[in-house]
């Protein structure tokens, strides 16, 4: 009986599902303006390191070391907006109940986490806006117009698979938990994947395990955005892309049995 009432409900029209799409990204991205307690320092925190390491450490290196450090900061600064605003934003949102109450309201279910995922790559494209103004300002890099768009489309797809692994991440650990976890991964992953200082400088153990991270396939591709890596790139694509589905199967597996 339960079946065949169901079979007779009307399915949501497509413009009201697109609609319900839009509405949940407009407010995700109003809700992380009215905190900019937790936006600015995702935004600025790259920025500053970049200053100091790739524009007032870098001069005596010239451009070229300049350029490089903006990929790798580039990287280093979407990564945050990737795993902290899924991650921790996902697991106090679990905590509080929100999660569940969305799960009642009559919206698609993939439109809370779209709504995060737009959110997300709208501030990583603030990030390499910001970096890119600091590069060509006061590192005088010079870029072409193509390397300035590759390295921002690299920025704003590359956050995608951190926020797989920040939800993975946020479907595990408590509210409270997630900051500090999220943080053992974000620094230790940005250190031995290369971004903040050339993966030669490194010890060699470091070296070699360095393609277990995404952040470094990340890097590889941001390099090659500003002409600073000329290395086939389809393996660190497909890495990143299974990166991506991975995890984001695995939240979805947690969602769905654990809320």
């Amino acid at each position: 009986m339960e079946t065949a009432m169901s079979a007779h409900v009307p399915a949501m029209p497509r413009r009201r599902v697109l609609g319900a799409y839009l509405e949940e990204a407009r407010s995700e991205c109003l809700r992380y303006m009215r905190a900019p307690g937790f936006m600015l320092p995702i935004m600025l925190f790259p920025a500053m390191f970049y200053l100091l390491f790739g524009v007032l450490m870098a001069k005596a290196g010239g451009a070229d070391a300049a350029r490089y450090l903006l990929a790798s900061y580039g990287v280093f600064g979407v990564m945050s907006p990737g795993l902290f605003g899924f991650g921790v934003s996902l697991a106090l949102e679990r905590d509080g109940g929100l999660l569940t109450f969305k799960r009642a309201l009559p919206m698609p279910p993939g439109a809370y986490l779209l709504g995060k995922m737009l959110m997300a790559m709208a501030a990583a494209a603030v990030v390499i806006l910001l970096l890119l103004a600091m590069a060509l300002s006061l590192g005088h890099v010079t870029l072409s117009v193509a390397q300035a768009a590759a390295l921002l489309l690299t920025g704003v797809l590359g956050v995608l698979p951190f926020c797989a692994l920040g939800m993975f991440v946020g479907t595990l650990i408590k509210g409270q938990g997630a900051p500090g976890m999220l943080q053992l991964i974000y620094l230790p992953m940005s250190f031995m994947s290369g971004l903040w200082f050339p993966l030669p400088m490194l010890p060699t153990f470091l070296q070699q395990v360095a393609p277990v991270w995404p952040a470094y396939h990340l890097d590889r591709l941001a390099l090659a955005s500003v002409g600073m890596n000329d290395e086939p790139l389809a393996g660190h694509l497909v890495v990143l892309l299974g990166v991506t589905a991975g995890f984001t199967l695995l939240a979805a597996r947690r969602l769905r049995r654990h809320g």
